[in-house]
């Protein structure tokens, strides 16, 4: 999860065979916010009632497969790009890129260490 100026606030760290909706509930436990940008993927019922009960905008495009289509802002959408600008700064440092930790926690540290020199330019 990033920011609105593109910098790291959580990272969750999965499993590889797992969908990626299942890390957003822990993302964001206890984080106020107003809208919510995510990609196609993430369109889910339970994750738009989850944020219309937060009173945050969920700005989601709709999957192709929905009978009823659902309106989501365009213009905030185009902001998304930061989000993988994020996730590109992080991969030019190798140990991120490539995952040469052994557990969890040290690559965990890894992301957060390198989020730390990112923020720091």
């Amino acid at each position: 999860m990033v920011d609105a100026l593109g910098n790291l606030v959580r990272f969750v760290l999965l499993p590889g065979q797992r969908h990626d909706s299942i890390g957003v509930p822990p993302l964001i436990e206890d984080i106020a916010f107003g809208a919510l940008l995510g990609e196609r993927a993430f369109d889910a019922d339970w994750l738009r009632a989850d944020l219309d009960a937060r009173g945050a905008a969920a700005v989601i495009p709709p999957k192709g497969n929905r009978k009823a289509a659902i309106s989501f802002d365009r213009d905030m959408y185009r902001w998304r790009h930061l989000i993988e600008n994020t996730f590109a700064k992080l991969k030019e440092f190798r140990a991120v890129a490539t995952r040469y930790d052994k557990t969890d926690a040290s690559y965990d540290a890894t992301v957060h260490l390198a989020a730390a020199v990112i923020a720091s330019r």
